[in-house]
């Protein structure tokens, strides 16, 4: 169980607030499966840019699930403070802030994962934020800026020092992006070191991964982020897990049923000509998991509307069944 402020989640495993997948119909979709918490997908503070197509698909949705967390990313407190405060005028249960991403575009303005070189802007920011709302504020790291400095300790005490509810931690330092295995030896330090829940991250891709990895690390929650992408299912599999239960291992069928929800999940949430287009990631995800090969894929994406789209997948049933194939566990 994680409590973070008011809000006790039963499933310790939370969906990473990955940009262009964890959408509201991905997250409505992996809580459906047994994640207990999904993050938006990572908004700009600056609150000018909030009338953009993409900022609007990221705003919070009052009939989202509850707790509804919101993760906001950028390198001005006092923009920061303001976008934690709209957040919470438009529903935000939890403001989450992103010191993580390690894309370029993102540390070239000197926010995500390029904060953790500032500890004192770090430090002015938490501060800020946590000031500004009376709802929880968390916050999500890598282990530093590069492998020569490694400073998760230090701005793990600071965000306990500053009030901060719960701190994810990807195993990785922004300069390995996400190359490499993830290591979970920093994130054990800070479980030992702090008194706030950790979230451990990275490389969670099976049920024997999340459970080798609470175990090394002691961490309170999972977030699993790129092990979900045509798969949310994981998190049934990995609750089964951690149950003492034998994973279930969903059909052919059964993920095809999956994917023609989600397909029509997405053309509701976004419309005809953006829906289709989204939906083409998703589903070479989902082929890619079922290995499916890539000329069907590669006919997939080539669909121009969306009946044809939920057409082909109904025809994908065939070729499952004729490969008599499942999705691994």
């Amino acid at each position: 169980m994680l409590q973070i402020g008011p809000h006790i989640i039963h499933s310790p495993l939370v969906l990473a607030p990955m940009a262009g997948v964890a959408d509201l119909p991905f997250r409505r979709l992996c809580r459906r499966f047994g994640a207990g918490m999904a993050v938006t997908e990572m908004l700009t503070a600056d609150t000018s840019k909030w009338g953009s197509q993409k900022s609007r698909f990221r705003l919070p949705v009052l009939d989202e699930a509850e707790p509804r967390v919101v993760q906001i990313a950028g390198a001005e407190p006092s923009q920061l403070a303001e976008a934690a405060r709209r957040s919470v005028e438009l529903g935000a249960q939890i403001i989450d802030i992103n010191m993580g991403c390690p894309a370029k575009k993102v540390c070239k303005r000197a926010a995500g994962s390029a904060l953790l070189r500032e500890e004192a802007l770090v430090e002015e920011i938490l501060q800020r934020v946590v000031k500004a709302v009376d709802i929880p504020v968390t916050l999500k790291i890598r282990t530093g800026w590069d492998l020569q400095t490694r400073n998760a300790m230090v701005i793990a005490q600071l965000a306990e020092d500053a009030g901060i509810q719960a701190l994810t931690i990807h195993g990785r330092t922004r300069a390995c992006l996400f190359n490499g295995a993830a290591e979970y030896d920093t994130i054990a330090e800070v479980v030992a070191s702090v008194g706030i829940p950790v979230i451990a991250n990275g490389d969670i891709t099976s049920p024997q991964q999340a459970k080798a990895v609470l175990a090394h690390t002691g961490a309170a929650a999972l977030m699993i982020g790129r092990g979900a992408q045509g798969q949310p299912w994981l998190f049934g599999q990995i609750k089964d897990f951690l149950n003492g239960e034998a994973p279930s291992i969903p059909t052919g069928r059964e993920v095809v049923a999956v994917m023609l929800a989600h397909l029509s999940a997405m053309h509701e949430y976004y419309g005809e000509a953006m829906g289709v287009r989204i939906a083409r990631k998703h589903v070479g995800w989902y082929m890619q998991n079922l290995q499916i090969e890539r000329t069907h894929r590669k006919a997939f994406n080539q669909l121009l509307d969306s009946e044809q789209q939920l057409e082909f997948i109904h025809q994908l049933l065939l070729i499952t069944n004729n490969n008599k194939q499942e999705v691994a566990a």
